[in-house]
């Protein structure tokens, strides 16, 4: 017992003695904020509640969007990841635009996700969702969307498909190509 509670002392003393960081999340509600450098370690993440999420989910631009829901905590959200990427860089000059939107919890903001956004290279628009309402904005996504994730709406002005599944490259592939026209 004493050996324990002296192991927890350290820890406490150890974790205490380390210089928290202050967030550099800016909270938006409605407007896009410029993103900094992924690379660099002050960059700002997106956060959003719903109501500044959802611009996002009807754009009307004929640009064709691909927003994927997804967590760092979620296997099959980081396995699929790399396919959203490919997808991103092999289509952005054919007016695709891929948006992440992380799920993470936001007191994993600093310490999980945006060192997995940055040790990971993602080049695709990241943004959070800040929202604890999910019964209500669950159904305004999709009203079939479970709330399970990974989950992707594909869309075009008004033309739009929901997947509440995992891709490979060429399902995901295949499935924007039915917008691109």
């Amino acid at each position: 017992m004493k050996l324990k509670l002296l192991f927890i002392t350290i820890l406490l003393m150890v974790s205490c003695a380390k210089e928290k960081k202050t967030a550099t999340i800016q909270e938006v509600s409605g407007q896009e904020v410029l993103q900094n450098d992924k690379n660099s370690d002050d960059f700002q993440l997106e956060v959003y509640d719903f109501s500044g999420l959802e611009p996002f989910l009807n754009k009307k631009d004929d640009k064709i969007y691909v927003v994927n829901f997804w967590a760092t905590w979620c296997a099959p959200c980081v396995k699929e990841l790399p396919y959203f990427e490919k997808l991103n860089s092999e289509y952005k000059n054919q007016n695709v635009e891929v948006v992440l939107v992380s799920l993470d919890f936001p007191h994993l903001y600093e310490k999980k996700l945006k060192p997995f956004i940055k040790e990971n290279n993602l080049a695709s628009k990241v943004i959070a969702l800040d929202d604890a309402n999910m019964n209500t904005w669950i159904p305004m996504v999709d009203e079939n969307w479970s709330g399970s994730i990974p989950a992707t709406v594909i869309y075009k002005n008004d033309e739009r498909r929901f997947f509440e599944q995992s891709f490979n490259y060429e399902e995901l592939e295949k499935e924007l190509k039915q917008f691109i026209k």
